[in-house]
């Protein structure tokens, strides 16, 4: 492997083997199983729109009233276009409705064939629009253009109305953002729904819901037509309705999608096997639809220490790649995350930032990086942290990360102000224009090319223990983060089925 840390190639496929094996057993169960989230999102792909009086998504009462009757062990695919053909309902929200009212029941077809033909016709409907909305976003870069540098500059927005989200993000964008990220309201991951309609009332975040992000998406493509190159979006499909999100994000041409295997199960206890199950789908979607994610290994620094723990992030990003390539995604969809959240007061922390960064882009060298500011070792003084955010950008410009999130002096002060953004976006431009190609001229020490080896060398010590003690073991005993999640345990348990012998998805089987 030629690269400026001299790893061995034989040492890296023996990292990647390893992350397989471990990872396998995981992919066999979420093939096996699906949850009310997948069967939610297939369902509206088929064209499930709207909810009721009380805000309950017409999906969610679908897919409950097929569960009550039937389980979920089959899909609701052949179940409820079986009802619409003996009920001569043509319209699947009409039958969600009348579901709801208890005027209708759901059983199994003798045989399923025509019924199967029906459901993926329609589900290939919902596909088509997300092909539609995929090459649209090629035609708009082909139109526009993408940014000249690497790497991209990633700016949050997150005032808990979208109304004042898309002004804010449209400022951002003209003063030099190219991907704008909407943070989700906080503790919507723990919603088993998605709500519905635009919103304004957010905490700390904005709702995500089809409706915010097609009004986003507009006004981002007004914007990238003003500022003469394609702005990105970015969102959520994290939590108990992960695949609904992936669903609605391809629909509404979503660009990139925070989506990491391990993040809901260990900082928002969801139940792991849940979460596998419906990362899975979830990427399937993203793959077709052309999304980038961003995984969280960032945050296995935020509660770990980053020196200590820096192997656990390879780790997870081996472990990402592996559940990515097996879904279908590209390298060029994977942005792997790490972060620059080593303690500044530790000597040498810089050298040691420049070893993991440039580890991650060494070892991932086509996917696109995320590379993650900050935040731990944040302070009330703006002016030390806006010098470290420097730093944090300076080590993005030397390792050629590929998307740049954009740190905040006032982070763990307030939530940024436009002026905020503003200041932190002009560090960003300083460094990147000042530096330009300084990565093409960086050459790494022993020092840095020894640590990189040392990280890589634990990382494959604890894969070879995760192989043997399998990776739902592993994550039981607070490998990653120090978090402790038994997979009998967490949020959403209750939503998953294994699939019974005639488990039919039209999503994925056609």
């Amino acid at each position: 492997m030629a690269g400026k840390l001299d790893l061995d190639a034989a040492v890296v496929a023996r990292a990647r083997e390893l992350a397989a094996r471990a990872g396998q057993p995981v992919v066999d169960l979420a093939r096996s199983h699906t949850t009310v989230s997948v069967e939610r999102a297939v369902l509206r792909l088929a064209g499930v729109t709207g909810a009721d009086p009380d805000g309950i998504p017409w999906v969610n009462r679908l897919v409950d009233a097929v569960r009550a009757d039937v389980g979920l062990g089959h899909g609701v695919a052949v179940p409820v276009f079986h009802a619409m053909a003996t009920a001569g309902i043509e319209d699947v929200t009409v039958l969600a409705q009348k579901a709801a009212a208890g005027s209708v029941r759901f059983t199994m077809p003798a045989s399923p064939g025509a019924v199967k033909r029906r459901a993926r016709r329609a589900v290939a409907a919902g596909l088509k629009v997300v092909d539609r909305r995929r090459a649209e976003r090629e035609r708009l870069i082909r139109r526009y253009g993408d940014p000249k540098q690497r790497p991209w500059i990633y700016l949050i927005v997150a005032t808990g109305d979208i109304y004042e989200d898309i002004p804010q993000a449209q400022a951002a964008a003209r003063a030099g953002a190219d991907v704008i990220a909407v943070i989700r309201s906080t503790g919507q991951s723990l919603l088993d729904y998605v709500p519905e309609g635009p919103t304004r009332e957010g905490f700390a975040g904005t709702y995500a819901t089809q409706e915010n992000f097609r009004l986003m998406r507009a006004a981002l493509d007004e914007t990238s037509k003003e500022v003469g190159r394609y702005v990105r979006l970015t969102n959520y499909a994290s939590g108990l309705c992960m695949p609904e999100m992936a669903t609605l994000a391809g629909l509404e041409r979503l660009d990139m999608m925070l989506n990491d295997s391990m993040y809901g199960i260990l900082f928002r206890d969801i139940n792991p096997i849940r979460t596998f199950v419906d990362q899975r789908f979830s990427r399937q979607i993203h793959a077709r639809a052309g999304i980038i994610i961003n995984t969280g290994e960032d945050n296995y620094l935020t509660t770990a220490d980053a020196v200590d723990a820096a192997h656990t992030v390879t780790v997870s990003q081996l472990l990402n790649e592996f559940f990515a390539h097996e879904a279908g995604l590209a390298d060029w969809q994977l942005g792997l995350g790490h972060a620059f959240e080593i303690n500044p007061d530790v000597p040498e922390s810089f050298r040691l930032e420049l070893a993991h960064a440039l580890l991650a882009r060494e070892i991932f060298p086509d996917a696109p990086l995320k590379w993650m500011p900050p935040t731990k070792h944040m302070t009330g003084d703006v002016f030390r942290g806006n010098l470290l955010d420097g730093f944090f950008n300076l080590a993005g410009a030397l390792t050629g990360q590929g998307i740049l999130l954009v740190g905040m002096m006032t982070e763990a002060v307030v939530t940024p102000w436009l002026s905020d953004r503003d200041i932190a976006l002009q560090n960003v431009r300083y460094v990147l224009n000042g530096a330009g190609n300084l990565h093409e001229d960086f050459t790494p020490g022993e020092f840095i090319r020894g640590r990189a080896r040392q990280v890589l060398g634990e990382a494959i010590d604890l894969l070879e223990r995760i192989e043997d003690d399998t990776l739902m073991e592993a994550i039981a005993d607070g490998t990653f983060g120090l978090m402790k999640r038994p997979a009998d345990r967490g949020k959403g348990l209750d939503g998953v089925a294994k699939h019974e012998d005639d488990y039919y998805n039209p999503a994925v089987d056609s």
